[in-house]
């Protein structure tokens, strides 16, 4: 018999079993939250969904800033047996709408700073059943729209968990890592141990001490890692930030809330340094982590010197869930992207997918269970970059003698500015757009800092 697993169960359930139930999960702009209120919630809104008639496997898509009531919804949804999906909440109203109807929504939760973006969305998604508006949200949807806290407080809690295995649908988070066009990469159960018990306990080495702030938001995949699995794995505490990340921002929660672990990208790290924070900004830091794009050799060293805090940089996948291939903390090699993390393999191919020698740049793939099963509703795109136990990085990659892997660049057409993708055939689609545009062409060019940015060229009519 199949055993059974669910990834809510996994992360809040355990941790209130083992005698957590009084230890701080979650510091929000409103105070800090226990692991046994954060139980005791989830339990009411799970019985809240049952009851408004969200079915398994359903998909509930989240537009949301990082508060409390994301991982309330994110883990009531995983309890249900429904299929939470968390969207970027840069989107615009087409933007969303598109995501809405691709993924079939029924529920869309939204927090009050994106109501009226996804007002908007919402009347252009047809088979969208209810908005859940959360932290005082106002929705005008053309649905039913309901108040998550007033549903929540007259709720009973429901300690059910739907019969979940680690192999069934989890959760889905949209990328656009090979071609610009949005995919939902479909995560399982199973997948949210994995990354925990490999970068989260063995490179990380997260404790139930530490308290984790990430600059980067819960909705990407490497957001949702620092910012929900790993605390909760272990039971640590999450310092949730819904405003947008600024150097001074995150150096004042760093303060105030006694951060151990630092999560942001490369182009975070030199925004900090650009900041002129004092450099015991993050006195009581432990750790920084890197993704998103490579970190170049002599940022880390001006970060490291500035701020006394050594960066893990490594690269994750939306498709990998988390990191795969990162740094170790005592072995860090700067410019490199490290070595494999336990639990995952590396091979370096080259164009007729024959294995290449160390000193010889090809395509990095990539073996590891916590990889999504596909891509939704894209046979095309998942034959490309899933092959067979392997996924296909994109990305050009070489290792070195001693097995460290250094980043080259891209294989294709996309480029990452930001630790975002950004097609630059959508950017010369818009300046085209122009009247005073005659031709475009969008390339990668490198910053002061090292880091590679959009330039784009432009010829005018007149």
């Amino acid at each position: 018999m199949t055993e059974l697993f669910n990834a809510c169960e996994y992360l809040l359930d355990r941790r209130v079993e083992a005698g957590d139930g009084d230890r701080v999960a979650l510091v929000g702009p409103s105070g800090e939250l226990t692991y046994g209120r954060l139980h005791e919630r989830v339990m009411r809104l799970a019985a809240v969904l049952r009851g408004l008639g969200l079915q398994p496997e359903q998909r509930l898509v989240m537009f949301m800033a990082d508060r409390p009531d994301f991982v309330t919804v994110y883990l009531a949804a995983m309890r249900v047996g429904a299929v939470p999906v968390p969207v970027s909440t840069m989107l615009h109203a087409d933007g969303l709408a598109d995501l809405l109807r691709d993924s079939r929504a029924r529920f869309l939760a939204v927090t009050p700073e994106f109501a009226q973006t996804a007002s908007r969305a919402a009347a252009d998604a047809p088979e969208l059943r209810a908005v859940l508006a959360a932290d005082g949200a106002t929705v005008a949807a053309g649905v039913a729209s309901h108040d998550l806290d007033a549903l929540v407080a007259d709720a009973a809690p429901d300690p059910a968990v739907y019969p979940t295995t680690a192999d069934s649908p989890a959760f889905w988070l949209y990328t656009s890592g090979t071609t610009g066009t949005a995919k939902g990469a479909m995560h399982r159960h199973g997948s949210v141990r994995v990354v925990c018990e490999t970068y989260g306990a063995r490179v990380l080495g997260i404790r139930r001490e530490d308290r984790c702030l990430s600059a980067a938001k819960a909705f990407f995949a490497y957001g949702l890692g620092n910012s929900v699995l790993f605390p909760l794995a272990v039971g640590a505490a999450s310092v949730l930030e819904p405003a947008a990340a600024k150097p001074e921002l995150m150096a004042e929660r760093v303060r105030a809330h006694g951060v151990t672990l630092f999560f942001a990208g490369p182009t975070f790290f030199a925004n900090m340094l650009r900041a002129e924070l004092p450099g015991d900004a993050l006195a009581g830091v432990r750790l920084a982590a890197s993704a998103g794009e490579s970190l170049p050799a002599a940022l880390y060293q001006r970060w490291t010197g500035r701020f006394g805090v050594d960066i893990l940089d490594g690269i994750g996948m939306t498709e990998m869930l988390h990191i795969f291939l990162s740094n170790r903390e005592g072995d860090v090699r700067p410019g490199t992207t490290g070595t494999a993390v336990p639990g995952y393999d590396l091979k370096i191919l080259d164009d007729a997918d024959d294995p290449v020698p160390d000193g010889t740049p090809g395509t990095l793939y990539v073996r590891g269970d916590s990889t999504a099963t596909g891509y939704w509703s894209r046979y095309a795109a998942s034959r490309q970059v899933f092959r067979g136990e392997w996924l296909r990085t994109g990305d050009t990659y070489v290792r070195d003698a001693d097995g460290y892997y250094t980043c080259l660049g891209r294989s294709g057409d996309m480029l990452k500015a930001s630790g975002i993708w950004v097609s630059p055939a959508e950017v010369e689609g818009r300046l085209l757009a122009h009247p005073a545009v005659a031709q475009a062409v969008v390339v990668a060019a490198s910053d002061t800092d090292g880091l590679d940015k959009p330039v784009a060229y432009v010829v005018l009519t007149a």
